[in-house]
């Protein structure tokens, strides 16, 4: 299927690797024009390396700490000018806070957390938008998690900051849909990241199992009975950012492998 994106561009928040990196390669096999941003310079090069010559599309990568707002604005200026001066698909995607509760977190900590997996998103969203809205067309997508339909215990400050993810993009949604502009949240569930195999080994290690047993167990829980791959992940994001999905918008879609039970 032609997802009609072919000479599009895109800016991806944590391009260099996992789920970024699984919706960079996504968006780059149909055609699109890509600038990565994240921390680690020398990984962002090799990504945008990889990936332009896998798929003969233009790739750069600026480093950025979305905790950062000032860098993250002058990655996005940069980011414009190698795209011809204008973003079509926007993928929103922060790291996670360490395994934690929620009862007496320092208010320094969800301040500096709030700022990194919230603010930084709105910031960027609201730099990219006008642009989208003036062109008539645009795409937003938001890397949020699973928790925010079905809490994980362990992941407090996920499961508190990641939800209000779920309010703003509904709402974001309902503003700009007119304009030809959608925005719509993706949910992963256990996807074989680097981030899941942290936690995974943080899970490990209080249960007093190894981490390959872990996972074997959690493997049990998903109806498919594995993890889901970067790949995966990211032909789901590519197919909304295609011309087909321009009807979907303030969506969550999950991307879980069926293991979340609610309907």
């Amino acid at each position: 299927m032609d997802l009609g994106l072919r000479d599009r561009t895109a800016l991806v928040f944590g391009g260099s690797k996992g789920l970024g990196r699984g919706i960079a390669e996504s968006l780059a096999a149909e055609g699109v024009a890509l600038v990565l941003v994240a921390r680690d310079a020398g990984a962002l090069q090799q990504a945008a390396g990889e990936i332009s010559a896998r798929h003969g599309v233009a790739v750069a990568g600026f480093s950025a700490d979305v905790a950062d707002p000032d860098a993250v604005l002058q990655a996005i200026d940069r980011a414009e000018a190698a795209l011809g001066g204008r973003i079509d698909i926007l993928v929103n995607n922060t790291g996670g806070p360490p395994p934690s509760g929620v009862a007496g977190i320092a208010p320094e900590v969800w301040t500096a957390q709030f700022n990194a997996m919230l603010l930084s998103i709105f910031r960027i969203t609201d730099r990219v938008l006008p642009n989208m809205r003036a062109a008539g067309w645009g795409r937003v997508l938001t890397v949020a998690s699973s928790v925010v339909v079905e809490p994980s215990p362990a992941l407090g400050v996920s499961n508190t900051l990641r939800s209000a993810l779920v309010g703003w993009s509904k709402t974001l949604a309902g503003e700009v849909a007119g304009d030809g502009v959608t925005v719509n949240l993706l949910l992963p569930g256990m996807i074989a990241t680097d981030r899941t195999a942290f936690l995974d080994r943080s899970a490990a290690e209080r249960q007093g199992v190894t981490p390959e047993v872990m996972r074997e167990g959690r493997s049990r829980t998903i109806p498919l009975g594995r993890y889901g791959t970067p790949e995966e992940f990211g032909a789901v994001a590519a197919f909304l950012a295609s011309r087909q999905a321009a009807y979907v918008t303030g969506s969550m879609i999950r991307i879980d492998g069926g293991a979340l039970r609610s309907v």
